[in-house]
This record gives C-alpha cells, structure tokens and sequence, in this order.
C-alpha cells in the first residue's frame, strides 16, 4: 500500500480503494468498520472502531477514500486502525486507474484504433454500422472490464479483449485471404458488445455485478438487439445485418458456453476460436504470475478445472504491445 508517512510512531495517511466492507459488532457491543483496502501496489486490513454513519459517513466495495491512521502488526500482518475517513472529492483529482487493475493501456488509442478501421472498411454498410455504435459508446467503452470476475475483468478490459481479437483476425486474414476481412473485424469489434449492459459497473471500472436485462437475456442475445436497432435505423443490408448477428449470437461456440447456436460460416468460426484463445491465454497469464516457478498452480474452473505449470522460460511481466 501507498501510504504516506506522517510521524515516526507509525501514522500514515492516503488514498485507497475499498475492496470489501462490513459492519460489525464488537464484543463490547460498539459498531465497526472491517475493511479490505487496497491500490495498485497491495491491499491491507483496516478497522474502523466506533463507527457511526452521522459521524463518519457510510461507504461501500469500489468506493475511493482518503484515511488516516495507525499501522500494527496483527497475527503476523499488517492492520491499518483508522483515525480519520472521508470520500473523495474532485478536487482530489484522482485517475481510478492508480487504485484498481487496469488493462496497462491508452483506453483512448485503443478506442480511437477501433473507430479508425471501422471506418476503413470497404463495405459500406458494415463501415456506418460498426462505427456509429462505437461512437455513441464511447465513453463507457473507455473505462469498461470485459468481466465481472474471469478473463480481462479490469479497467479497460474490453478494449483490451476487443482489441487483442482484432489484431488477430487481421493475421488471420494474411493467412486465409478468402476470409471476408470487413465481416470478420466487425465481428470482432462487436462481440462483446453488450457486455456494456451486461454488468453493472462502478466508476473504478470495476464490475460489481450483473445487471437485470443481464442476468435474464446475456449479451449475446443482447448484442443481437443492439445491431438490429441499428441497422433498422441506419438502413443497414438485412442479409449483412443478419451475419454479424449470427457471428454475435454464436461467437461463444457451443450451446454448453451459452452460445444460441453453432458457427456457421468460416468467419463466424473463426470469431469464436480467437474469442476463445485471448480469454484462456489471458486466463492462463494470471494463474502462471501467481505460481512458483517449476510449480502447479491451483484448479482453473474456467480451463475445465486443469492445474497449469510454470516452466519460467518466458518473462510473464512481459506487456504485450497493442501500439
């Protein structure tokens, strides 16, 4: 943790996030504060004795404070005892990407390359398309996780995850020039969409859970409507509205994974496989960073319950370079 030193005795003061929080009752029956506080560099424990809401406010998971405090050693680990707390203000003029992971990139480059092939493509149906649905949501876009808990759930995930599909399929169009580029970079674009509406999203970046409309129709089916609305209002070919459609509906490749049916032309297969890959290497880089070298990691649920091992032949701190 980023704390600033006050005194010699042990007090600190600085921003951080708060990762959990919960209400307890202490055995001499006062109120407190048990919090999990963190920021780019770490989390710590905190309490906050005596807690009254009229006093100190009341605060919840994702929330950016400023404290001040005192820090002991409890069990073996370090405890913050809170003195003071407030909110922030924006007048702390505070970037939410120094307290929560982040995709590690320029949310505006990422976006900003996305609009800028959209509006490269040949076929003008899908150019209008993909680009005026970039356009108006641009501003969620810039800060939106592709997650709530699994692959790309940080700040900027989406772009990231979209962005990574995108560079992919433009090798692949190297390699298989029979592929239908625009259609497939549309895709691409687009697959995820609606995760935009999927989850409900805190200010961090940080997905706290599922929306309504997510829980009861998922964004497949949800990015399906977003591009029907679309192609209504913009007049878009029904045959070119119609395959991207399929590609979104079906772009999680069997019914098993929630897809509502199976790829079924080359480009549509092609979206689920990338799709597929960027979320397990992604997955399998988390799980690899947390291991011991020349050991196994824990059971993955999202790579069908397997234990990975860390051979360290590569440098896993290695960023990919989007730019």
């Amino acid at each position: 943790m980023n704390f600033t030193p006050i005194d010699n005795n042990s007090l600190v003061e600085g921003f951080c996030i708060i990762k959990s929080v919960d209400k307890k009752t202490s055995s001499k029956g006062d109120s407190y504060l048990d919090m999990t506080l963190g920021d780019c560099e770490g989390e710590i424990n905190a309490k906050l004795w005596r807690y009254s809401p009229e006093v100190h406010g009341e605060y919840g998971a994702n929330q950016i404070i400023k404290v001040r405090g005192t820090i002991s050693q409890y069990n073996g680990t370090d405890q913050l005892r809170i003195e003071r707390i407030r909110p922030t203000t924006a007048e702390d003029n505070l970037n939410p990407s120094d307290f929560v992971k982040s995709s590690g990139y320029s949310a505006e480059e990422m976006f900003d390359e996305l609009l800028n092939l959209s509006l490269s493509f040949s076929d003008e149906n899908l150019k209008l398309l993909v680009s005026e649905i970039l356009k108006d949501n641009r501003l969620k876009l810039l800060y939106w996780p592709a997650a709530f808990k699994l692959h790309h759930a940080v700040r900027g995930g989406l772009l990231m995850h979209t962005l990574s599909i995108v560079r992919l399929a433009e090798s692949i169009c190297k390699i298989y020039p029979f592929v239908d580029r625009d259609l497939l970079l549309s895709g691409a674009i687009l697959h995820d969409i609606a995760k935009l509406s999927e989850f409900e999203v805190a200010d961090t970046g940080i997905a706290t859970g599922y929306s309504v409309e997510g829980n009861l129709l998922g964004h497949l089916t949800m990015g399906a409507m977003v591009i029907s609305r679309y192609a209504e209002k913009l007049g878009t070919d029904k045959n070119t509205a119609m395959l991207l459609q399929h590609m979104v509906l079906s772009h999680h490749g069997e019914p098993e994974f929630g897809a509502a049916v199976r790829p079924s032309f080359i480009e549509a297969e092609l979206l689920s496989e990338l799709d597929l890959m960027d979320s397990r290497v992604y997955e399998m880089k988390e799980a690899i960073e947390a291991t011991p070298s020349g050991d196994f990691s824990a059971r993955l649920w999202a790579m069908d319950n397997r234990k990975l091992y860390n051979h360290n032949r590569t440098d896993m701190d290695k960023t990919p370079k989007l730019f």
